[in-house]
């Protein structure tokens, strides 16, 4: 076997390994030379993209892909497992950190002077986690996994806004390690009564044992768990604080990636652990989480109307996007599913976008305060264009990304019956234009305080690169949808069903 039939047999492991190793040599880069830190983090995303899109490609093509860790077969062994659903978001993973480590040069080195080195390990370790969570097919390497995301997000937000960033992270650790005991206890549990680790070994064993109230327990818990992980209304309570005084870079981070992490292990295992049938029929478990999912559609949108902070306004704003990925999911019908699913990469386009416009503004001008934004436009007419985009994205005006995924979503919800939901996404929609509206007649309607001409002033062009990439592909796939959804989407929301094509 040649050196790169080895390679390739290893892509798999090599999604993880190589950001964890990349984040303990930065230490050694950065001691050579500061600046080598960014060229190091880029490499390494860079090639993180390229084995995801790989491992993707291979599912679409050929199947799951299965991986057993030093030759040890499950349900002994731990097991890395590629489907549609996590080589589609590792994709999402890869991608968003790249976009972000590009972002990161100016940004980093003028909001954290001196830890450059620290932030850019803790970074990768960060990828690291959430890709491990993703891959994974053993329950409690998931949870390992789960704890290196976690305490990697704690100690970037801890960098941020003096104390506040602190105080913010303090918050975080406590919520995230409740919700991480819940997740631990839902583990213990089903690891009793089933014997084994493996998700696929466990949701063969369940079914005869779903009278028990040890597994009733069990869901409880992961769903309480993980509805704190991703901050639904009302356990959010850690992330408004968090996403405000969190490093700019940070904060498009953790909000692009985190929560559809975090949504992506509920989907996981309500879907791949448990059954379609019992959280659809035996528990009703489906059903309770529509009716929180348009709870906290509703009430993000109404918070963020109350914010004057845009890294504020824009972390309310994802507790109500949040709600729309989950009430697809709670849909449980095709078309709902696909919406929903969809929205995972949609949300992380335009939210992504949305916070490296708020950091590059701060970049240039130290504000936050939406009602200082007057005169934006003629200063930065790049980065306010790029919000405009992807505010509108957000909106689901036609021909944006966030159209087709309310579409669909309301389109699950007829065939569902539950025409409310379709009334909610409306109403959240209208919420929507309310808060942008307010930046959107700032940054071109407002008059600024200064009388004199204004200067052109823009972000650094390693700034704009990523947050123009990001506008357009708000755009691409608002047109050309019909891909993710027919090539990944539409099979993977029949399979998590258990729908036969």
């Amino acid at each position: 076997m040649t050196g790169f039939e080895i390679i390739i047999n290893n892509l798999p492991v090599l999604t993880v390994v190589i950001p964890l190793i990349a984040g303990f040599l930065t230490t050694i880069t950065g001691w050579i030379d500061r600046r080598l830190c960014w060229y190091w983090v880029m490499l390494t995303m860079f090639v993180v993209v390229l084995i995801t899109s790989s491992n993707l490609l291979t599912v679409i093509n050929s199947g799951t892909i299965y991986y057993h860790l030093g030759g040890w077969m499950p349900p002994f062994g731990i097991e890395y497992v590629i489907d549609l659903l996590n080589g589609f978001v590792c994709l999402i993973i890869a991608f968003i950190g790249l976009m972000v480590a590009i972002y990161s040069k100016e940004s980093v080195k003028k909001e954290l002077p001196g830890k450059t080195i620290p932030f850019y390990s803790i970074f990768l370790l960060l990828i690291t986690g959430l890709m491990g969570m993703t891959i994974t097919g053993d329950i409690f390497n998931f949870y390992v996994f789960l704890e290196i995301s976690s305490l990697t997000a704690y100690a970037l937000i801890a960098m941020g806004d003096r104390g506040d960033g602190l105080v913010a992270s303090f918050n975080y650790l406590i919520m995230g390690t409740v919700a991480a005991s819940f997740i631990l206890l839902g583990i213990g549990y089903l690891y009793a009564v089933t014997g084994t680790l493996n998700m696929a070994d466990m949701q063969n064993i369940l079914p005869d044992i779903y009278g028990s109230k040890v597994v009733l327990a069990a869901l409880a818990f992961f769903m309480a768990g993980f509805s704190i992980k991703i901050g639904l209304f009302p356990l959010h309570a850690w992330l408004p604080d968090a996403y405000t005084h969190a490093p700019s870079t940070a904060s498009a981070l953790i909000a692009g990636l985190m929560t559809k992490v975090g949504a992506y292990a509920m989907i996981r295992f309500m879907f791949s652990v448990f059954t379609p049938a019992f959280v659809i029929d035996m528990t009703r478990t489906a059903e309770i989480l529509t009716w929180a999912a348009a709870l906290a559609i509703i009430m993000g949108s109404v918070f963020a109307i109350a914010q004057s902070d845009i890294k504020r306004m824009l972390a309310y704003s994802s507790i109500s996007q949040i709600g729309y990925i989950l009430l697809g999911v709670g849909l449980v019908n095709v078309i709902g599913m696909q919406g929903g699913l969809l929205h995972i990469l949609n949300h992380a386009f335009m939210k992504c976008a949305l916070f490296l416009v708020a950091g590059a503004i701060f970049y240039r001008t130290g504000i936050r305060n939406i009602y200082q934004f007057q005169g934006l436009g003629k200063k930065m007419p790049v980065t306010t264009l790029v919000f405009l985009i992807a505010a509108l994205s957000m909106i689901g005006v036609p021909g944006t990304v966030g159209f087709t995924s309310k579409w669909y979503l309301a389109l699950g919800s007829i065939e569902a019956g539950q025409w409310i939901f379709v009334l909610v996404i409306l109403a959240s929609s209208l919420l929507n234009v309310a808060y942008f509206w307010r930046i959107f007649d700032n940054i071109w309607f407002g008059n600024p305080h200064e009388k004199e001409h204004i200067k052109r002033d823009e972000a650094p062009l390693t700034m704009l690169v990523p947050m123009v990439i990001l506008a357009f592909l708000c755009i691409f796939f608002g047109f050309f949808a019909y891909y993710p959804l027919h090539y990944i989407l539409e099979p993977l929301s029949n399979t998590l069903l258990g729908i036969m094509p």
